[in-house]
């Protein structure tokens, strides 16, 4: 199971460091006070509960549970602004929404295929959330039995009237938007939104099936 998720973890990668807390000294169970804090802790609630059913409700079902969950914590319009970069401000306000619709439901499909069973995981929030620029930082961890824990580091947003997540960094350091960025920029100069859109589509119709 860790393998797997070990994996799913690698897939959000990117590389802008981010100052980690040394402990984490909120447990599994203790909610933390801060609202950015509560948006990833309920998101993790979700996510361990899917992982729980994984077998139970199939990747298929595994992308409906998540899916409101993910939407209620992901500011998706403004992670595919940065991820598609100055070729924004070209783009039609159709094909923004194209693009964004994509990224949305790869990042959904990319949670159901690999947070696929449980082996005893467990989310790990610091009560240290940290403020920067506006944004807020929520550190957290993914332990499990027997193995060594994985560091999810959120930036969170507040400009839709929410604390939002607007960038991961896995093990405090690797960004999930610059990497996107990075994967996406080839298929963008040459193709422009409609490619991007057609490989994110690919993209998440391949980790669905």
């Amino acid at each position: 199971m860790m393998s797997a998720l070990r994996a799913a973890a690698l897939s959000l990668v990117l590389g802008v460091v981010v100052a980690v807390p040394s402990a984490m000294g909120a447990s599994a169970t203790t909610p933390t006070a801060d609202p950015a804090a509560k948006q990833i802790e309920a998101f993790h609630a979700v996510l361990l509960d899917t992982m729980k059913r994984a077998k139970e409700l199939g990747v298929q079902g595994r992308y409906k549970k998540l899916e409101p969950a993910v939407d209620a914590a992901f500011n998706f319009g403004g992670m595919t602004q940065l991820i598609v970069g100055p070729s924004w401000s070209a783009m039609s306000p159709a094909d923004r929404k194209s693009v964004t619709d994509a990224f949305r439901r790869m990042t959904i499909a990319n949670y159901a295929k690999n947070f696929d069973g449980y082996g005893g995981e467990q989310f790990v929030t610091s009560p240290q959330v940290q403020e920067r620029n506006g944004d807020k930082i929520v550190s957290t961890q993914m332990t499990a039995p027997g193995k060594a824990p994985i560091s999810f580091v959120y930036r969170l947003d507040n400009k839709q009237g929410s604390w939002k997540i607007a960038d991961i960094f896995l093990n405090g350091y690797v960004s999930e938007v610059a990497t996107r960025r990075a994967d996406f920029a080839s298929t963008l100069t040459s193709g422009g939104a409609p490619a991007l859109v057609q490989k994110l589509n690919s993209l998440s119709d391949n980790m669905l099936r």
